[in-house]
């Protein structure tokens, strides 16, 4: 893109970076037309709205047009990607959505696993713009009528753990103990989101910066997306036996475990390091779909997750940037930023978790009480 535009490599990634601030802007418009009227129209809209983004990407022929671009598919991302289809089955399901998340999240593991290998083969026999035009012809011709097939559905508002029906985490609404629990939630989003942008952005470039070979690290970062999947599909099989707050703490403390690994053992850590770093990223997935659930209930669920995720997305468009100007000086030694940053994901998922445990010992001694 960038020799084609006459640009360079920084600019166009700046443009995806802007896409990712637009789609944390329209996270919440987005999540609130699902709490009102489902997810079936909204999805409809995000394919139109990304076949003509990816269409005007295709189209472009300088920085202008590529941004402009750009900030149509970040619309389009703030419509349709996990965060809106995470809200669609919570309006559909209520309580219940946790399974179909999961399930949802089982799928699309194997985007990058499709996604890349086709693009790439796309692009090597036309070209890029002939890349991005078949997969805005995906979105109308696959995408558009499966989300067109969607059922209509509404459920009962559900309570959330304090009690009370919540419908936004705005700081105009809510209690104080929800605006808490709220920006506790969105901050462990957002750390988790810079350290899995960062480690796809930069994951082979560190594993050599380690002392792995060239092929080490490659291969090792080709283990990340099976790492999900099969963290997921494990998921899936134990979810009725532990709660998604366990979950998340298990999620959070994966990466910082492999960060250690990597700088303690080196390059015989390569592998260990991106199963498990993947692992963790492949659950926190579920995890911002289903803790807020568990946490306040699904009604307003949509908007909400627009909110709590609005940060996160942030978090994504700094990432790459940041962490490469951390790999450079330091090397391998970054990584002691995003260990610490899991920790603190940990120690904030675990604080809720806490909290949660003694709201609800407190409740069954106040019901025995009475």
């Amino acid at each position: 893109m960038a020799r084609s535009l006459g640009m360079g490599v920084p600019t166009v990634f700046a443009a995806f970076s802007g896409a990712l601030l637009v789609a944390a802007l329209i996270g919440p418009v987005a999540g609130r037309a699902i709490d009102r009227r489902g997810g079936r129209s909204v999805l409809m809209w995000s394919n139109g709205v990304f076949a003509l983004g990816l269409s005007s990407l295709a189209a472009a022929q300088g920085a202008i047009g590529l941004f402009l671009a750009w900030a149509l598919i970040g619309v389009a991302m703030g419509m349709g990607l996990y965060e809106a289809a995470f809200a669609s089955l919570v309006r559909a399901r209520g309580a219940q959505a946790r399974s179909a998340i999961t399930q949802v999240t089982l799928i699309a593991g194997f985007a990058s696993t499709v996604g890349w290998p086709l693009t790439t083969w796309l692009a090597s026999q036309w070209d890029w713009r002939t890349a991005v035009l078949a997969w805005a012809a995906l979105h109308l011709l696959l995408g558009l009528p499966l989300n067109a097939g969607l059922r209509r559905h509404s459920v009962a508002p559900e309570r959330s753990v304090t009690g009370a029906v919540h419908t936004t985490i705005a700081p105009s609404h809510g209690s104080q103990v929800s605006i808490r629990l709220a920006l506790a939630v969105a901050m462990g989003f957002a750390i988790s989101a810079f350290i899995g942008t960062a480690m796809a952005a930069h994951l082979p470039s560190m594993l050599k910066t380690a002392g792995a070979s060239a092929a080490l690290a490659v291969t090792a970062a080709a283990l990340l997306g099976p790492a999900q999947v099969a963290a997921r599909l494990m998921e899936s099989l134990l979810q009725r036996h532990g709660s998604v707050l366990v979950v998340a703490c298990v999620a959070a403390a994966l990466h910082p475990l492999a960060a250690l690994a990597l700088m303690v053992l080196g390059p015989m850590a390569a592998i260990p390091f991106a199963i498990l770093h993947g692992a963790g990223n492949g659950l926190m997935t579920i995890v911002t779909g289903a803790l807020p659930l568990a946490v306040f209930g699904s009604r307003g669920y949509g908007e909400r997750q627009g909110w709590l995720m609005a940060p996160a997305r942030m978090a994504q468009a700094l990432a790459p940037w940041a962490f490469a100007g951390l790999l450079a000086p330091l090397g391998v030694h970054a990584l002691v930023v995003t260990a610490v940053g899991g920790l603190l994901t940990f120690a904030l998922f675990s604080s809720i978790a806490v909290g949660r445990s003694r709201e609800s010992r407190l409740v069954a001694q106040t019901q025995q009480n009475t």
